[in-house]
């Protein structure tokens, strides 16, 4: 039947008053509406007044005619409303735009409305809320004075700003949790139905769409739904659906892999951990899923252990463990250890306290006499425990033994240790030109080139550059000493047992004896604690004693530093106590250290006591190092609450004090890190342009990386414009942005932005880039990024070129150190391998970010740095000897080749002049001298020898014609041969004579980018889990056989004590080896008849290398020990500094008097 041409005449029968010819009007009109409908919105009121009428039987068909046309209109919500009114008619499976279009509005709708309802649950003892902190001004007060006093900030008479963008209307939407922006494609904002018809008539809706997705299979759709719409109850009833759908189909297909449910569980924990911002709702979410999975039968206990971690529930972590380990079988107890890596590496040292210590010690106990009568009952319970414990089986006991050991830390920790030692790849000849190139009395260069050491051995044990340049470590004085010292507390991280061995040179002596420098002793309790950073177990006893025995500021810098950086996130008030007592002696030297110090050990505990004390200090102090450390402490403590610091942000961002505000931007970071937050984005764009403090703007925009450090590709096109800003301080922001959030990704646009900022007029911003540039590029190589040679090039020209200036040149040094760092064996982490966020590396990161302000705060980036590694372990943690399969070339992901070094050659000779008259003499003489030996030739007694055509008869050779005749071939053989070299190692050889895939040995490097390459063939040992990164639990499926294991090679290591500047390699000369050396020279001097052995000459040689210091520690047999050379010894303002030579007298004449 042909469609309706014009709606005139069906629109008559509106108006007629027969009922069936108004039924037919309204199905005609229904039919062609598309066609029509302008014609039709003409007469909306008579089908209003249809719809309306209670007595007309086909009102719902009148809805949907009103419903169509209002969609025509763009009149959506009013579209939305009749549509639901139609009932049935309203055909949810219909393929049309406007069905799509109004299911879309009812799902908005229902968004909204279920959104409101929700309330939020009840505050865990972790999320207590921040008390109301006290002000100081009368709350009657009326003028501006009273509101611009230093404790205002927190509260709500403050006076609003000047600034559109945050006024009340839309600064209490920037951090409000439950605000939801009109999203892009919307007309007009979300309807508000307060007609309880059409809000049943939603609901019914909604229901049957979810019954239509939930038929079809399609349980993601809904879920989405439901987080989004904050209903828990459909989230829960969506996956037990799933569930009893899986088991009635359930076969044998399926039963090897992930059921409905479970995937459905997966599924809604990554939208939990990766979209939902508001933490109450994820704290709902993630307790949800932890219930559902522990119904399970066999449930994902690793999903199981990152719902306990974020929901911070230590008491279910150790159940879950015991569970395991009481199977007794050697699958789950791997799996166990698996969980309890993967706990360590999430969780915080008080969290990983608990757990341990609600766990069996597995250790035989000791026989405890009787209990006497009348004893206490904390005893009984005790001995109780001590009884359970006995009944162990050893196999049991072992394995909470092993637990514990994975649980506190060490075997982490040994096992990356070992990992770096081995595959160390550090190139010492880029370290030495850097050494060379900057001048080591310059304290600046000094730092340099020490921070550069620490990067690129960071981790590895490797301090030979320490060793073998003694004297340029000598040239270190005051704070250069500092971070000198504390450089081998990044170098030896992790090396728990030798720390107090290596570190004792410089470590201050019990008792208050003084051990030399005061720099060098506080740069040993930075080191101590850097050795033992985020495992403070066996290091805070010994640096709280030294701390609290300091007198000397300096030595209280770095014990603050060191307990801060060992005791991260333990939350000891002890500690927290004994840093406040010293914070208040209102030292500037050592205040900024013992706040951020108080900060770590507060790290994201929230803690309303600590942050109201620093917050009044700040105010109270009249130093601004004290205000900046106290500013920086409350952002850490305030680290991952998300909305839970809000209050706290708001009180910061409106002090007058532009430091508090510096520490309010850094609260936001820290608290919304690697959330993605808009609300966090926008408050921080804000202050990025309002600001009037180039501080408060730096920091805003290098914030943004912290943010959005989980979406690097969001970050260049954020900064694009910013990175161009004519204030360099917004440019030095953007750069660092760019390599906080794209840190080990090699991002092309990132690295196109980077690029001319390393050649801005600003020296900081070039020191930026130039750093940026090398978080971003490290561990990459030439053929996942072609410009990685070029950008090492550049920094390396950038260090030697003597027209650079000096911070430029620190940059290009701290560069080149990051790029390689950890021996090329480590990556800058901010996410865990399991991605949750690697509380160390960010923090690490956030300080490191401090170096503006004081070099030493440096030191912090090696918390970032992650061994990046696949270290397979079988079920009694012993490292076997197997390989895994990797499809890609090799070349792929292979370390950068090392520099080439050349051999100095010794200087050219000198060519020496000749004169065209002695040349003509010369000439003159061969001449005459040819003319005379013709005539002397006896013709008849010697034979006439032809020449041959090609040698010439009367040239005479020259010196400088013969050496260019020979070198012209060998220039020529080597220049052939080079070519030939160049062209062999193309890449595009080597891709058509690389084959795709290769073995990797066990403990071998494994890139992030390459882990999804990485296969296990069938054999031996089968992984628990997904490859990830780090310690891998193996399933063996040959126990009974022997297994063949990867020596490690750390343990025949011997750890020396650390280098002192002075005493040669460490290990001076004995005496008599002194003795014997000098006769062993005095006989080769005088060429005396004895016979020398090269044994002999080995040993002089031997001797000779140790410098001539090692005669000057004879006396003590040892020279890390004889000491106490020049990191020791006490600088008193360049007190003993080697002074320059006065220049010799000279006679001067004038011309005046040559003259006369």
């Amino acid at each position: 039947m042909p469609g309706l041409v014009t709606a005139t005449g069906v629109l008559a029968f509106l108006a007629d008053e027969e009922m069936e010819l108004k039924v037919f009007a309204l199905k005609t009109l229904n039919d062609d509406i598309d066609t029509v409908w302008t014609e039709v919105a003409g007469a909306l009121s008579q089908i209003e007044a249809l719809y309306e009428d209670e007595f007309f039987p086909e009102r719902q068909l009148a809805a949907l005619v009103l419903a169509k046309v209002y969609f025509h209109l763009q009149a959506y919500n009013e579209s939305m409303t009749f549509a639901l009114a139609a009932g049935p008619l309203f055909k949810l499976d219909a393929p049309g735009e406007f069905e799509e279009t109004i299911i879309s509005r009812c799902i908005d709708q229902y968004i909204s409305v279920s959104s409101s309802r929700h309330t939020p649950s009840k505050l865990t003892k972790n999320e207590i809320s921040l008390p109301a902190l006290t002000t100081t001004f009368g709350s009657g007060a009326v003028d501006g004075s009273a509101l611009i006093s230093p404790t205002t900030p927190f509260s709500q008479s403050t006076l609003p700003s000047k600034s559109l963008l945050s006024r009340a209307s839309t600064e209490n939407t920037i951090l409000d949790p439950t605000f939801q922006p009109t999203k892009e494609g919307r007309s007009a904002s979300v309807a508000q139905i307060t007609d309880t018809n059409t809000q049943l008539a939603l609901q019914r809706v909604i229901e049957r769409l979810f019954e239509n997705c939930l038929s079809e299979g399609k349980y993601r759709q809904v879920v989405g739904i439901a987080v989004e719409a904050k209903n828990l109850g459909v989230l829960r009833r969506v996956i037990k659906q799933a569930s009893e759908d899986g088991k009635r189909s359930k076969n044998k297909a399926q039963e090897a892999g992930q059921g409905p449910a479970e995937e459905l569980m997966d599924y809604a924990l990554s939208i939990c951990m990766d979209v939902v911002q508001e933490r109450s709702l994820r704290t709902e979410i993630l307790r949800l899923i932890l219930d559902l999975l522990s119904d399970i039968s066999n449930p994902d206990y690793f999903a199981i252990a990152k719902c306990v971690v974020y929901l911070d529930s230590d008491q279910e972590a150790s159940t879950m463990l015991r569970q395991l380990v009481s199977k007794r079988d050697q699958n789950t107890t791997a799996i166990a250890y698996q969980i309890a890596f993967d706990l360590y590496d999430n969780s915080t040292q008080e969290f990983l306290g608990k757990v341990i210590k609600s766990l069996p010690s597995g250790e035989a106990p000791k026989k405890s006499e009787a209990v006497e009568e009348g004893a206490a009952e904390s005893e009984a319970l005790l001995q109780d425990k001590d009884t359970s414990e006995e009944e162990l089986p050893e196999e049991t006991a072992k394995a909470y033994r092993n637990i514990r050991s994975i649980l506190d830390g060490s075997k982490a920790i040994k096992l990356n240790l070992e990992f770096l030692y081995r595959n160390n790849h550090t190139d010492l000849s880029i370290l030495n030109k850097v050494r060379d190139s900057l001048e080591g009395r310059n304290s600046i260069f000094h730092t340099a080139v020490t921070f550069c050491n620490a990067f690129m051995n960071a981790g590895t044990t490797h301090d030979k550059f320490f060793r073998d340049n003694l004297d340029w470590l000598g040239k270190a004085i005051n704070w250069s000493k500092f971070t000198a010292t504390a450089a081998l507390g990044v170098i030896h991280r992790g090396n728990l047992t030798q720390s107090r061995k290596l570190l004792e040179p410089y470590l201050p002596r019990q008792g208050g004896v003084s051990a030399g420098s005061v720099f060098s002793q506080g740069g040993a309790l930075y080191a101590y604690g850097l050795i033992h950073a985020n495992h403070g177990a066996g290091a805070l006893d010994y640096l709280r004693s030294m701390f609290t025995a300091a007198d000397d500021e300096v030595i209280q810098h770095g014990g603050a530093l060191g307990l801060g950086i060992a005791g991260m996130a333990t939350g000891n008030a002890q500690i927290y106590d004994d840093l406040t007592k010293v914070l208040y002696a209102d030292s500037a030297l050592n205040g900024e250290a013992v706040g951020l110090s108080m900060g770590l050990i507060m790290l994201g505990t929230g803690n309303a006591k600590a942050l109201e004390d620093m917050f009044t200090y700040a105010h109270d102090t009249t130093h601004e190092k004290i205000v900046r450390g106290c500013a920086i402490g409350m952002a850490l403590i305030m680290f991952g609450r998300q909305e839970g610091a809000d209050v706290m942000i708001e009180g910061l961002l409106s002090d007058p004090d532009p430091t508090l505000r510096y520490g309010g931007i850094l609260t936001v970071a820290m608290a919304y890190c690697g959330t993605g937050s808009n609300k966090a984005i926008r408050k921080l764009l804000h202050f990025a342009v309002s600001d009037v403090n180039d501080d408060v703007r730096r920091i805003a925009v290098m914030s943004l990386g912290f943010i959005l450090f989980r979406k690097p590709g969001s970050v260049p096109r954020m900064v694009e414009l910013l990175a161009e800003s004519y204030n360099p301080h917004v440019r030095y922001g953007s750069a660092m942005a760019l390599g906080i959030s794209c840190a080990g990704t090699g991002l092309d646009e990132a690295i196109d932005l980077l690029e001319p900022m390393m050649k801005d007029p600003s020296d900081f911003v070039r020191q930026g880039a130039l750093i940026a540039l090398a978080m971003i590029m490290v561990q990459q190589n030439e053929v996942m990024n072609p410009k990685v040679t070029a950008i090492r090039k550049t920094l390396k020209k950038v260090v030697g070129d003597r027209h650079e200036d000096a911070m430029t040149k620190f940059g290009a040094s701290l560069a080149l150190g990051i790029i390689d760092a950890g021996g090329r064996n480590c990556t800058i982490g901010l996410q865990t391998q399991t991605g949750n966020l690697n509380m160390a590396g960010i923090v690490g990161m956030a300080v490191f970010t401090q170096y503006w302000y004081w070099f030493p705060f440096t030191h912090f980036l090696s918390l970032s740095f992650v061994p990046t590694s696949i270290i397979g372990l079988d079920h009694d943690l012993e490292i076997p000897s197997f390989k895994f399969h990797c499809a890609t070339r090799p070349n792929l992901f292979d370390y950068p080749p090392e520099q080439e070094v050349k051999t100095e050659e010794g200087p050219a000779p000198i060519t020496t002049a000749i004169l065209s008259t002695t040349a003509q003499a010369k000439r003159r003489a061969q001449k005459k001298e040819r003319a005379q030996r013709r005539e002397s030739m006896d013709i008849d007694s010697t034979p006439t020898v032809t020449k041959p055509a090609s040698q010439p008869i009367d040239k005479m050779d020259v010196d400088e014609d013969k050496k260019a005749r020979s070198e012209e071939p060998k220039d020529k053989k080597e220049s052939d041969s080079g070519a030939e070299k160049e062209s062999s190692a193309s890449p595009d050889s080597k891709k058509k004579t690389e084959k795709v895939g290769y073995e990797i040995e066990n403990m071998s490097r494994v890139l992030p980018g390459q882990l999804k390459y990485i296969t296990f063939p069938v054999g031996r040992y089968k992984p628990v889990k997904k490859p990830t990164g780090g310690p891998l639990l193996l399933h063996d499926a040959q126990p009974e056989e022997t297994k063949s294991l990867i020596e490690e090679k750390l343990k025949k290591v011997t750890t020396e004590r650390a280098p002192v500047a002075g005493g040669g390699s460490g290990a001076g000369a004995t005496p008599r080896q002194v003795a014997a050396a000098h006769n062993l020279l005095s006989q080769t001097q005088r060429g005396s008849n004895t016979i020398v052995s090269m044994r002999d000459i080995n040993e002089l040689l031997r001797l000779a290398q140790r410098g001539s210091t090692a005669t000057a520690a004879a006396g003590t047999g040892s020279g890390a020990a004889a000491a106490a050379g020049v990191l020791t010894a006490v600088d008193e303002d360049g007190e003993g500094d080697q002074e320059a030579s006065v220049p010799q007298d000279f006679d001067y004449f004038t011309d005046s008097e040559d003259e006369e």
